[in-house]
């Protein structure tokens, strides 16, 4: 009983930091739809964003994992949070200068200034998300005491998570209602101020609250000696690290290219002539809402139904779903809630494919907990390390989305989707067979 009241309030922190998580990094899709529109409607120009934000994973997944070994949990969340401000008020000035600056062509695009202000913006608050999630995936798998109730905590914090990306996109939307040619960040700047007052906040808040540090106890009494070996020694985590790649790249892509999807007034889009951008980016949060459900049923069964079998479900019922919104044909719609600032919320016809794609949040919700659940199953100290090679891979979720929009402007929305449904068949080969630890014999104390 003493052990749960002094894990309470680091707990609730760690659930805190994954709900700014989601925010920051859910800014990025939406946005697109402005940038989309500045260069022609190209989804991949409006997608580099979002690449800019994974990317960042790429190079600061190893070094996020040193400094929770060498500095703690609580330096590394303060650093987290001081760059999180630096790169969303670079994202600010991008709505200020660098518009009428022309820097260089890309396939017939003329890319100014305050495009490339907006990616370095994107790409800072990379470093910042990927520190975030450096330290509360293994902070709450080892406040829950590892297996299922660790499952169950990160499961927990992922459906805070989940409310913070619904909201997202929705106020992106209501605040970009119709994208015509005067739509500019300036439009959505209101909510990159809410953002940096929310991290100057948290700031304050961490700075006063304990959080436990146990590598930081366990290197003061052991010496450091080269180790024979590395989370790469472990056949499921290996397959793990790149479950992980594959399911951020599905998360991400499923409702970014849905958005842009709606937002598309062509005829190659969903043909929506009016508040296009608000009815996306508010059928979107739909997915990020079912995404909190999910998690929420997650953080209550996950004491009881194992990793292995909820991916299993999820994975097998994704696929059907994506495979269903691909062959149903745009003419066949549906009546779902959009949102727009004139006319607040409101039903608008989408296509039925549109239904099936959100729905998907349902199983995407308890992936990120599963995988790293089974991968850093059995690791023991080398857990930490581990979880700075899971960030170093959550770069697929700028690259798969990336490729998806590529695919979509060479032969349309829908037929991306494959994409997705590759990456489901991969999860689910890791959850039926890839999970398995056949390498027990390895010391991990």
């Amino acid at each position: 009983m003493t052990q749960k009241k002094t894990n309470l309030l680091p707990i609730v922190t760690m659930f805190f930091l994954f709900a700014m998580i989601s925010f920051v990094t859910n800014l990025a899709a939406p946005f697109g739809t402005i940038w989309k529109n500045e260069y022609e409607g190209s989804n991949m120009l409006g997608m580099m964003g979002n690449m800019m934000n994974f990317l960042a994973y790429l190079f600061m997944g190893i070094p996020a994992g040193r400094m929770l070994t060498r500095i703690g949990y609580k330096k590394t969340a303060l650093i987290a949070m001081a760059v999180g401000i630096a790169g969303l008020f670079t994202q600010y000035l991008s709505s200020r200068y660098g518009a009428g600056t022309e820097l260089f062509a890309v396939g017939g695009a003329v890319l100014k200034l305050n495009f490339a202000i907006y990616l370095l913006g994107a790409f800072i608050c990379g470093f910042c998300v990927c520190m975030l999630n450096t330290v509360v995936n293994p902070m709450l798998n080892l406040l829950g005491g590892g297996g299922n109730k660790g499952n169950q905590l990160i499961q927990t914090g992922g459906a805070l998570n989940s409310l913070s990306g619904t909201l997202t996109p929705l106020f992106v939307g209501a605040l970009i209602g119709t994208v015509t040619p005067k739509t500019a960040m300036s439009d959505v700047t209101p909510l990159l101020f809410i953002a940096m007052g929310v991290f100057a906040a948290a700031f304050l808040v961490i700075s006063f609250v304990a959080i436990p540090e146990p590598h930081l106890q366990k290197k003061c009494a052991e010496q450091r000696t080269k180790d024979a070996y590395s989370p790469w020694s472990f056949r499921h985590t290996v397959l793990g690290v790149i479950a992980i790649f594959i399911y951020v790249g599905i998360e991400i892509g499923i409702p970014g290219t849905l958005n842009f999807y709606l937002a598309d007034s062509s005829a190659k889009g969903a043909g929506l002539l009016a508040n296009g951008a608000a009815i996306g980016g508010a059928i979107a949060a739909i997915y990020w809402l079912l995404m909190l459900v999910g998690r929420s049923v997650s953080s209550v069964i996950s004491g009881k139904v194992s990793s292995r079998t909820q991916l299993i479900v999820v994975s097998t019922t994704a696929i059907l779903f994506i495979l269903i919104a691909i062959f149903i044909p745009k003419t066949v719609t549906v009546s779902m809630p959009g949102y727009s600032v004139d006319n607040g919320f409101q039903m608008a016809q989408v296509p039925v494919s549109a239904l099936f794609l959100v729905l998907c949040g349902l199983c995407t919700s308890v992936m990120w907990g599963g995988i790293f659940n089974l991968a850093v199953e059995g690791l023991g100290k080398y857990t930490a390390q581990a979880s700075g090679i899971f960030m170093m891979m959550v770069v697929g979720g700028g690259v798969l989305p990336l490729v998806q929009q590529y695919i979509s402007d060479s032969v349309g929305y829908m037929a991306s989707y494959w994409v997705i449904v590759a990456g489901l068949a991969y999860l689910l080969y890791y959850a039926l067979a890839g999970s398995k630890n056949v390498n027990k014999n390895i010391p991990v104390e």
